[in-house]
C-alpha cells in the first residue's frame, strides 16, 4: 500500500475549492466551505494559526476577523487562544458609534466599520481573513484598528493569491508587521 506524503495541514487546505467566474465572470472565487465541514481539517487549520501566533512570542490580546469569512476562522482561533475577538462589518451592521473605512476591491468598492469603544490604545492584534488577494480589505482594517490606537502585530490567511501582491501592498505602508499565509497560489 502506498503511503501519502501529504501532511494534516496539507490535506485540510485541499478541500478549498475553486468555483470560477463567481461573483464576477473572471474572478476565481475560494470557497473555505468543504474545509469548515471537515471537522478534522479545520481543527488543524485552527491550531496551525494558533501554533503561527505564538511563535510570533509576542503579547496578543485580540484577533480582529473581517466579515464573514473572517469571523469564522477568528472566533475559533481567539478561542484556541483564550484572548478577545473583535469583528470588523460590512456597513450598517454594527448597532454603536463606528470608525468607517472605504476601500477598493479586486471587483469593486467596499466599507469596512468598527466598534470604537473595542480596541484600546495599549492593544497587539492580529487581523485575520480568509484570503489574502489585493491587499485592500486588510489594509482597510488594519487603518481602522489604527485608528482606535491600538497595534496591528500581524495578517493571517488561510490562503495568499501571489500574483495579485496583496503581500506586497501591506508591505509598502505597514513593513513592520508579519504576513502569515498557510497556503499560496
Amino acid at each position: 500500500m502506498a503511503q501519502s506524503n501529504q501532511t494534516p495541514l496539507d490535506r485540510a487546505l485541499s478541500l478549498i475549492a475553486d468555483v470560477p467566474d463567481y461573483p464576477k465572470p473572471g474572478i476565481l472565487f475560494k470557497d473555505i466551505t468543504p474545509l469548515l465541514a471537515d471537522g478534522i481539517g479545520f481543527g488543524v487549520v485552527i491550531d496551525e494559526f494558533a501554533r503561527s501566533i505564538r511563535s510570533l512570542n509576542k503579547k496578543v490580546d485580540a484577533i480582529v476577523g473581517i466579515e464573514s469569512r473572517g469571523f469564522i476562522l477568528g472566533g475559533a482561533i481567539a478561542k484556541a487562544l483564550q484572548i478577545g475577538f473583535v469583528t470588523v462589518r460590512k456597513p450598517g451592521k454594527l448597532p454603536r458609534d463606528v470608525y468607517r473605512k472605504e476601500y477598493a476591491l479586486e471587483y469593486g468598492f467596499d466599507a469596512l466599520e468598527l466598534h470604537k469603544d473595542l480596541l484600546d490604545p495599549s492593544d497587539n492584534v492580529i487581523i485575520v481573513d480568509d484570503v489574502l488577494a489585493t491587499g485592500g480589505t486588510a489594509l482597510a482594517c488594519h487603518d481602522l484598528v489604527e485608528i482606535t490606537g491600538a497595534k496591528v502585530i500581524a495578517h493571517l490567511f488561510m490562503l495568499e493569491i501571489e500574483f495579485l501582491q496583496g503581500r506586497k501592498t501591506i508591505g509598502n505602508t505597514h513593513s513592520d508587521v508579519g504576513i502569515i499565509s498557510l497556503l499560496k497560489a
